[in-house]
C-alpha cells in the first residue's frame, strides 16, 4: 500500500477540527461525506473510550495518550485565600513521539505567512 500524502493549506481557524478532517478524507481519499464523518467520529470515540477504560493509546509516529492519576494535594481559593483540599483525580496526558518532535523542530514557516502541513498514511 502506498503512503497517501495530504497537504493542508493555511487553516481558516487556528485549530484542525473533526469537520476539517472529515472534509480532507472526502476530498483527498474519495470517501463520501457520511463515511468520512463516521470514520473521524469512530476514531476519536475509540481513543476516548480506551482512555476512559485506562488503556494507553499509542499512535506510531505521532505519540502516546495516557491516563495518569494525580495524588490529592492542598489547594487554595484564589479569591478568599481559604485552603481547600483537592482530591485524587485522573488526567489525560499526551507525549509526542520522537518523530513528531523532530518534524516540529525542523519545520520553518514560509516567509509569505502561509503554512503547510504534510500528513502521510500507510506504510513508511
Amino acid at each position: 500500500m502506498n503512503a497517501a500524502e495530504f497537504t493542508l493549506e493555511a487553516l481558516e481557524t487556528p485549530a484542525l477540527t473533526k469537520a476539517h478532517l472529515a472534509d480532507l478524507l472526502f476530498e483527498q481519499i474519495g470517501l463520501n461525506k457520511r463515511e468520512s464523518k463516521d470514520m473521524v467520529e469512530a476514531f476519536f470515540e475509540l481513543v476516548a473510550s480506551s482512555l476512559i477504560e485506562g488503556t494507553d493509546v499509542k499512535i506510531s509516529g505521532f505519540g502516546n495518550f495516557q491516563i495518569r492519576v494525580k495524588a490529592p494535594r492542598p489547594g487554595r481559593n484564589p479569591r478568599t485565600g481559604e485552603a481547600i483540599p483537592i482530591g485524587e483525580r485522573r488526567v489525560a496526558t499526551f507525549h509526542a513521539s520522537a518523530k513528531l518532535k523532530e518534524q516540529i523542530q525542523g519545520s520553518v514557516e514560509p516567509q509569505d505567512g502561509t503554512s503547510e502541513v504534510e500528513w502521510s498514511l500507510g506504510a513508511e
